[in-house]
């Protein structure tokens, strides 16, 4: 398989990489900040390829980016978009430049992610986008979370209308709202709390859904959460 992970340098998505990587017969290509973890990862791992990317900056990196891709695959089976950025802070409080780039992060960066990478995607492909219960319609909502979950549940509704859009191409998409995990996230939004899931157990399903989860799915936003948070 030939997949990218977009946002694998640290909590779950480094751990979908470490996981994923295992399998020599995968060919991964992974984006993320944190260049020297790139480089970690992709000399750890001769099935790995990596690329900085910051995902609100995707639209001037874009073209580089591709060619990046087109060097290594020929096509994508599969995308992981699990990058994400998250400020706590007080609606009120919150500036219109911090709202804009969990803004473009979370959503507008995945967005152009899929739009660019259809191309190269063929029939039996799967997109599965990571979003959060906060993001999720009906759940429990928390102060300091409000754009974040926004962000997250307009990166959900994008899902359903994605897959209405692809299945044409016999492309997949499906979207996991993620409760409560041990990462570096959780903390920063829920200081002190400790998650029932660690973020390698939660990344061993995310693995295994991306792997066979359009056999089941598509189109659908499924809630992945013993506790929210």
């Amino acid at each position: 398989m030939n997949i990218i992970v977009n946002g694998g340098t640290r909590g779950i998505g480094k751990e979908i990489v470490n996981i994923l990587a295992q399998d020599i017969s995968n060919q991964i290509f992974i984006t993320g900040r944190n260049e020297k973890v790139l480089k970690s990862l992709s000399d750890r791992y001769k099935n790995v390829k990596s690329f900085p990317l910051d995902m609100s900056l995707f639209d001037i990196q874009n073209e580089k980016f591709i060619a990046a891709v087109s060097k290594h695959f020929g096509r994508v089976d599969i995308l992981i978009n699990i990058a994400g950025y998250l400020i706590a802070k007080d609606f009120l409080q919150m500036t219109n430049d911090e709202a804009r780039l969990m803004m473009e992060t979370n959503f507008f960066g995945p967005a152009s992610l899929i739009r660019v990478l259809k191309p190269i995607m063929s029939s039996g492909s799967h997109i599965v986008n990571i979003s959060s219960m906060g993001g999720f319609q009906g759940s429990a909502k928390y102060k300091e979370l409000s754009y974040y979950s926004a962000s997250k549940a307009a990166l959900a509704c994008l899902t359903e209308c994605l897959a209405n859009e692809f299945t044409e191409y016999g492309i997949s998409i499906n979207c996991l709202a993620l409760g409560a995990v041990q990462t570096e996230m959780l903390e920063e939004a829920f200081p002190g709390y400790k998650a029932p899931v660690d973020a390698k157990q939660m990344a061993e399903f995310i693995a295994g859904f991306a792997l066979t989860g359009h056999k089941f799915f598509n189109g659908k936003i499924l809630p992945v959460a013993i506790n929210n948070p």
